[in-house]
């Protein structure tokens, strides 16, 4: 959320990132007892990536800008793991989802009033000076962060453990949260983002194939569709009109030019050039046309150019992985009536992350913690789909070994009873 860069003065430059993760970090030794590494291929193979990212980082073409870009990434990825092992029941997996969900749906709302107060003939930016501050990634972001608020209205009963949001009747909470998502998908369309677009329709066509009321979700989107088109302004429609004309569109063609020295420097080094790769040096040996540096604005090509064919090959793994255990908890949701949130939390994910690999093709967000904290959610919610499985065993063996042991208490004593033969 970068809530201090809505603040003034020294707060507005302060390190409240830093101080949080200290105080996170102070927290876990202080109750180590409390910390928990779950089990779970994400977070070896996520180690594995940062592991090859500090190779590449030493045999990078710009050693010292490839550097301080690998210890900005080790911060926000560090993060994430410290968080996966301090999460661990149900009200802190519900909480996590409230307050990574809200702290870009707070944009999202903000900016959807604004664009339906201008006519959409305005973009909406997100927070200065963060990974979400342009139009298209703050498009991005409220993109994925829709199915998770549509989680959320639909699983309120399980917030209530929640000390703000259970004083807060159930009836106003859906129905802003129902609002939330409306603004959201504004805001996402009046960022005028091509990328988003084109998310925005992957994800919805996936929402709409996840939900259990495919009828009226249909309706909504078919009736919100017209009205979007008819009121998004002339210059909207112009943007959205050059992804069928992308060859006479500069930047366009620069991200194909970008995306050209990302394939030509893995074929050419096997660690690829490091972090900094938009840069005249690398242009004049790598591109088609050296003379217009663009970063790769794109997940995949950003990961290939930077390290290799094997970190992107590792990146995929990850997603892959992570794309699969939503599946798992989908399916526990299925089996078990009590874990039903479970299931419908994996179903959600799984549109979010499809919107996140459509949306990301066309920007350089392959190191953004927010999906990478959908992943620590899935991850930490299968731990305790894991944990509850293993204490109804548990509880299920010890009830039957103790009326086990009353039919042999039982038995004994008629035993006793019978009068002996001899």
């Amino acid at each position: 959320m970068n809530p201090h860069r809505l603040g003034w003065g020294f707060a507005y430059s302060l390190p409240f990132g830093m101080a949080s993760a200290a105080i996170l970090l102070i927290g876990m030794l202080m109750h180590s007892k409390e910390v928990r590494w779950p089990k779970g291929v994400q977070l070896p193979l996520l180690i594995a990536l940062i592991s090859w990212m500090g190779l590449t980082t030493v045999t990078a073409i710009h050693v010292g800008p490839s550097l301080s870009k690998y210890v900005e990434v080790l911060k926000v990825l560090g993060v994430t793991i410290l968080v996966a092992c301090v999460v661990i029941n149900r009200k802190q997996i519900i909480g996590l989802i409230w307050v990574v969900t809200g702290s870009i749906a707070f944009f999202g709302i903000k900016g959807g009033v604004f664009t339906l107060l201008t006519g959409g003939a305005h973009r909406v930016w997100g927070p200065p000076s963060s990974l979400v501050n342009g139009n298209n990634e703050l498009a991005l972001a409220l993109v994925i962060s829709i199915p998770l608020l549509y989680f959320l209205s639909r699983n309120l009963s399980i917030s209530s453990d929640l000390a703000i949001i259970g004083r807060v009747p159930v009836r106003y909470l859906k129905r802003g949260l129902q609002v939330s998502i409306f603004l959201c998908a504004i805001a996402a369309v009046g960022s005028q983002s091509r990328g988003a677009f084109l998310a925005i329709g992957a994800m919805g066509a996936m929402l709409w194939w996840r939900s259990k009321s495919k009828l009226g979700l249909g309706i909504l989107i078919l009736l919100m569709v017209p009205a979007i088109l008819v009121f998004m302004p002339d210059e909207w429609t112009a943007r959205m009109n050059t992804i069928q004309t992308y060859q006479q569109d500069r930047s366009a063609m620069g991200r194909i030019n970008a995306w050209s020295v990302a394939i030509n420097i893995a074929n050419d080094r096997f660690l690829g050039a490091g972090f900094a790769t938009a840069t005249r040096v690398i242009y004049a040996m790598y591109a088609p046309d050296p003379d217009y540096v663009l970063v790769a604005h794109s997940i995949y090509f950003q990961m290939l150019g930077e390290h290799g064919y094997f970190g992107l090959f590792l990146y995929l793994m990850f997603w892959f992985s992570t794309y699969r255990m939503a599946g798992r908890l989908m399916a526990h949701g299925m089996r078990d009536p009590t874990l039903e949130w479970v299931g419908e939390l994996g179903s959600m994910a799984k549109v979010s992350l499809t919107g996140f690999a459509v949306g990301a093709a066309f920007l350089s967000l392959a190191y953004w913690d927010m999906p990478f904290y959908i992943m620590v959610i899935l991850l930490v919610t299968e731990n305790w789909v894991r944990q509850q499985n293993a204490e109804r065993s548990y509880s299920t063996s010890v009830e039957d070994g103790a009326s086990m042991g009353l039919q042999l208490d039982g038995g004994a004593a008629d035993v006793r009873a019978r009068p002996s033969s001899c």
